[in-house]
């Protein structure tokens, strides 16, 4: 019998999953026969086997007939060909016994017996039982509770019904058209949504190639418009290619991810201060992150230093933080980049636009006199800052007044991405509309400053009233105006006193926008917030400042200083742009940029016509 189950184990389930210890307790357990009599257990469950049942039935008519076999195939014989035909995995087939080998007056039908031991099918013929009573998730509950922590912690966003109005800038209506405020906290710094040059190339890219781009890259979505703002783009910012996504918020994303999770081994090393697509791209790579601290050369070069020569390294960082105003040190972290091996990954969304002879950001102002030069050639651009970053990310969405996002860098790196980043490839490509629009506006910037020098006056101008009236500005260099309130429902009250009272938008910036206790006021001043609008503002913040009795520089200083704020002894915080380069981009006539982006928009006229 060991030799039979051995035997038997390779082709019976039953047999392979049940131990031998098992099988001898149920060989010895009695069980009623439904025929009468007693069976053993593992008999009872032989008989709801399509092979076994067979073969205990020929067993069974050997044992009670032996006498009458003349030549009878022994039990383990027949159980023995029957596995070897490996029944179970066919038809059903009956057994087949040779009748001359019983004595006529004595035989007895074999399949009678078989049938009388065919066991009828587990299926309980009565009602099914309930299901037992498990209380079930409560959704509803869930989504009320993670509201009400937003509502007790004070950091509930609510949004504003402000509708730009594209002829009044920086104007704008709320729910009708006469109720009308002023936008000061706008991410169009330079008002390029309504340049007339922007809005007439869309208009004609509209007419001419419908509103959207009809799929995705690889299928449809790939047309003339995406190929000459990508050539526009890396042109920009001197790199070899670029690549346009849906936002930078993608853009960031999906390259992070993609380099993280493909480079091996890779470190991330991270500004604690980046934004939140650049620390959700990380997350998604799943490559090791490392946090340093906020533009601290030291801590980050401490972390480099723990790291293997040989691994691969990322420094993600940004140029201008959007919050706070404050710059990075680019030229010292590619310093540290070369040294350790790293390659440096630099988000301009804040700073495109606003910065540079060309508005290519804060990397190429770095070496202003270098990219101003009409006469430059790639082999001057050499060595200059904005050519040692390796990846440079930006958006349309802000200074260029549209929409999108992008990457720029090697012809490789890109091509990569292209390739590899699902947030790239699974993505409806921008509408051809606005592509041409964006490129419109990178090209009018690139010949124009006016709008970024003027920019840069009513900033510095805004933040003499303000410092002079002891209301906080936050210190920074660039054209980001955080003035500081400290408390989240402060803030909040502050925003609605504004647009209620005065008929000034400024949004809160509350958590997790920011760090708790760190709730401010964002504005941010643009060409056309000229003194008028200005001395409003100024006015209805020392009003509301009075009102609410929040905290002034003073009171900051009181307590020791705050995030730059009341800092005694502290040195002046310069602007990023100095007094000469506002004299060198007053040089170029509007009139100069209006004449030559006509005429690059001349042949889409022609065309659409």
């Amino acid at each position: 019998m060991e030799a039979l189950l051995r035997q038997s184990k390779g082709v019976c389930p039953f047999l392979k999953k049940t131990a031998p210890s098992v099988l001898r307790t149920m060989s010895t357990t009695a069980h009623q026969s439904p025929g009468g009599g007693t069976i053993s257990k593992l008999q009872h469950y032989a008989r709801r086997c399509p092979v076994m049942n067979k073969g205990l039935a020929v067993q069974s008519a050997k044992i009670n007939h032996a006498r009458n076999y003349s030549k009878a195939a022994t039990s383990s014989g027949i159980v023995k060909s029957l596995l070897e035909k490996k029944l179970h995995t066919t038809a059903e087939k009956k057994a087949n016994v040779d009748t001359q080998m019983y004595r006529s007056e004595q035989r007895t039908p074999l399949a009678a017996q078989a049938k009388k031991t065919v066991k009828k099918p587990d299926v309980y013929a009565g009602p099914k039982p309930a299901a037992p009573a498990v209380p079930q998730f409560d959704y509803e509950a869930f989504y009320k509770n993670e509201l009400d922590k937003k509502h007790k912690d004070k950091s509930y966003r609510y949004f504003n019904n402000i509708n730009r109005l594209a002829k009044e800038f920086p104007r704008a209506h709320m729910a009708t058209k006469d109720e009308q405020v002023t936008v000061w906290c706008s991410n169009d710094y330079l008002g390029m949504g309504r340049n007339k040059h922007v809005l007439k190339t869309m208009h004609e890219t509209l007419d001419m190639y419908g509103a959207g781009a009809g799929g995705t890259r690889n299928i449809s979505g790939h047309n003339q418009h995406a190929m000459a703002l990508e050539t526009t783009l890396a042109d920009l910012h001197g790199k070899e290619a670029a690549l346009v996504f849906s936002s930078c918020y993608v853009a960031n994303d999906a390259t992070l991810a993609t380099l993280g999770s493909k480079l091996p081994d890779c470190v991330i090393l991270s500004d604690s201060l980046n934004h939140a697509s650049m620390i959700q791209g990380i997350r998604h790579s799943g490559a090791k992150k490392m946090v340093y601290k906020h533009n601290d050369l030291e801590d980050l070069e401490n972390k480099l230093k723990t790291l293997d020569p040989s691994q691969p390294k990322i420094i993600a960082f940004e140029s201008v933080y959007s919050m706070c105003g404050s710059v990075a040190p680019i030229e010292a972290v590619c310093d540290l980049a070369d040294k350790y091996g790293a390659i440096t990954f630099l988000d301009e969304v804040h700073a495109v636009g606003m910065y540079g002879p060309r508005g290519a950001g804060v990397a190429e102002h770095l070496d202003y006199d270098a990219w101003a030069n009409p006469n430059r050639t790639p082999e001057s651009q050499k060595g200059t800052v904005m050519d040692r970053i390796d990846i440079i990310t930006g958006t349309l969405g802000k200074a260029y007044g549209c929409v999108g996002g992008y990457i720029a860098g090697s012809a490789k790196f890109v091509d990569a991405i292209r390739s590899l980043a699902p947030g790239f490839i699974f993505t409806t490509s921008l509408p051809p509309a606005t592509m041409a629009g964006a490129r419109t506006a990178i090209e009018y910037q690139a010949r124009y400053q006016g709008d970024r020098r003027m920019q840069q006056i009513h900033t510095r101008e805004l933040k003499d009233d303000l410092n002079s009236r002891g209301i906080p500005v936050i210190p920074n260099p660039s054209h980001i105006v955080p003035i500081l309130v400290g408390d989240a429902e402060l803030a909040k009250k502050a925003s609605d006193m504004l647009l209620t009272d005065y008929n000034i938008y400024v949004q809160s910036i509350n958590y997790p926008t920011v760090p708790r206790g760190e709730e401010r006021l964002r504005i941010t001043p643009t060409p056309g917030h000229f003194g008028e609008l200005r001395a409003d503002l100024v006015g209805a913040l020392e009003g509301v400042w009075n009102r609410l009795n929040l905290k002034r520089i003073a009171d900051w200083e009181a307590q020791g200083g705050f995030v730059g704020v009341g800092v005694q002894h502290a040195e002046p915080v310069m602007p990023l742009w100095t007094d000469a380069q506002l004299e060198h981009a007053a040089e170029t006539p509007r009139v100069a940029a209006d004449n030559a982006t006509a005429a690059m928009v001349m042949p889409i006229a022609a065309a659409a016509a």
